[in-house]
């Protein structure tokens, strides 16, 4: 197996990248086309979501495949390679399974343990299927990557974790009070129309705010989550859409504020919501504790051990770096719910009088030892033995076909001892006959039984991918025949079909 996975996703590149390389439908196509004639690959796939891109391969050389899928990547989403080559991750071999396992099992969303992504995974090998570039590696990776995810679902509560962080940090932000009691009749304004933003949004509908206004930088996504969130038999809930310029005159109107978008600067400054409030903006500005943040390596490790790692050792360890500005005096005019990293809300509004803010980082610090934490450890532990369990079937698959070959000449070579004795002792009836050949197979098949079992038991086991080659010196196997078998196998019409 030499599997290779290139790709860029909300955690290494901006909405702004992202937005500009997504695929359509037809380009999916004409990209996996390109790749199987590309010279490193054999096989392909392509993941394309929302928050994501990614190119999956078999290919016989690493660097060449690397480059290979780097170039045809930039060529069909229209991004230059040199502006796409720093958001670009690759992964290989048995840390590519691992990624897809981890991606299928919602651990890499923005929205951890959301169910959404079996169904695209699912959508990318039919599509690799539609067009004969997903083989027996790709089929089979594709097919226990949907397997993975399920189990995560079903044996895990991981489900509930995307939810968790959106109702807890509303807790948060209740401070002890009943969240449905803090929410009831308060505005309401939601920056972004995300999966995270839209998840924040239905959440405060379901606590009974009176309105929800939604801004996003395309107001057309922001239409389309009000009008789910106005659905007969919904929550009824007021709500309205606005664009992203009118966010400072909303914030005069709202009560709480949940903001979680792509941007790679600040959404909301200290300046607009002391403006908004009506404080002195120049005190605001001149604070330094107000002063603009600027996104740090450390936030980024803080967002990875909340979202990815979900391990509760990682998170104090995380937060122990964090500082936590202070929190404003005087009874509170403004929650602001940050939902986003980057962060989108300066820090610095922290210290304004009458303002309560909730970030990742806090969040962390309230919940190291959330139950989200232990539902992420535990899918996490499920991706690492089904990694395992894959490699392990993928390189004793590897020795079948040499293994079937080895069975084929002997029985060639029992079919031909047979026929030289029926031409030294013609006068066998055929009772003898079949006797003698039935023994004459069961010697053969005691004999190779146990070397056959070894030796698949040996190649599924790291580094065993040299016991086919010694298969095939010690017994003389021709290479075509073994190349028949895998043929034969790669073409069944029945495999791994979805």
């Amino acid at each position: 197996m030499s599997l290779l996975v290139v790709g860029l996703s909300h955690r290494s590149a901006p909405v702004s990248v992202l937005e500009r390389a997504s695929l359509a439908a037809e380009t999916q196509a004409k990209l996996l086309q390109d790749t199987l004639a590309a010279e490193p690959a054999v096989e392909a796939a392509v993941l394309a979501t929302c928050n994501r891109i990614e190119l999956y391969a078999d290919v016989d050389k690493f660097h060449a495949g690397v480059a290979e899928l780097s170039t045809l990547l930039a060529q069909h989403s229209g991004v230059g390679l040199d502006e796409l080559t720093p958001y670009l991750y690759v992964h290989y071999e048995d840390r590519a399974v691992h990624h897809l396992f981890s991606v299928a099992c919602g651990l890499d969303s923005m929205v951890v343990g959301e169910g959404q992504i079996l169904g695209q995974i699912k959508d990318a090998l039919a599509l690799g299927q539609e067009l004969h570039t997903a083989g027996r590696l790709l089929n089979d990776l594709f097919q226990q990557a949907l397997r993975v995810g399920k189990r995560a679902h079903s044996e895990t509560g991981i489900d509930r974790a995307g939810q968790s962080l959106v109702t807890f940090g509303l807790e948060q932000l209740a401070a002890g009070a009943d969240v449905a009691d803090w929410a009831r009749g308060k505005r309401a304004l939601v920056i972004g129309a995300g999966s995270m933003s839209s998840l924040a949004a239905a959440t405060l509908a379901r606590t009974g705010v009176a309105e929800i206004v939604v801004a996003n930088r395309t107001r057309a996504r922001a239409d389309r989550l009000v009008e789910i969130l106005a659905q007969p038999g919904g929550t009824g809930v007021a709500a309205r859409a606005v664009e992203m310029a009118a966010v400072r005159d909303e914030l005069t109107r709202a009560d709480v504020v949940v903001s979680c978008t792509g941007a790679t600067g600040l959404v909301l400054t200290a300046e607009a919501v002391a403006e908004a409030l009506g404080l002195d903006v120049a005190d605001a500005v001149e604070t330094p504790a107000a002063a603009p943040v600027v996104p740090a390596p450390a936030d980024v490790d803080r967002h990875a051990a909340w979202v990815e790692n979900g391990s509760a050792g990682a998170v104090r360890q995380a937060v122990r770096r964090a500082t936590v500005p202070a929190q404003g005096t005087g009874p509170v005019r403004l929650a602001l719910l940050d939902l986003a990293m980057p962060r989108d809300i300066d820090g610095g509004v922290a210290r304004l009088d009458g303002v309560r803010l909730v970030d990742i980082e806090s969040l962390a610090e309230a919940s190291a030892d959330a139950p989200m934490a232990a539902d992420v450890d535990q899918v996490r532990t499920i991706v690492s033995d089904e990694v395992a369990a894959f490699g392990a079937a993928q390189r004793a698959a590897h020795i079948t076909p040499t293994v079937v070959a080895l069975r084929t000449m002997a029985a060639g070579v029992v079919a031909g001892e047979i026929a030289r004795l029926d031409g030294r002792l013609p006068d066998l009836d055929e009772k003898q006959r079949a006797e003698i050949s039935q023994t004459v197979r069961r010697v053969v098949d005691k004999l190779l039984h146990a070397p056959t079992v070894r030796v698949k038991q040996l190649a599924s086991e790291p580094g065993g991918a040299g016991y086919a080659d010694a298969l095939r010196e010690l017994f003389d196997l021709d290479p075509q025949t073994v190349a028949a078998v895998s043929r034969a196998d790669l073409n069944d019409p029945n495999r791994g079909r979805s």
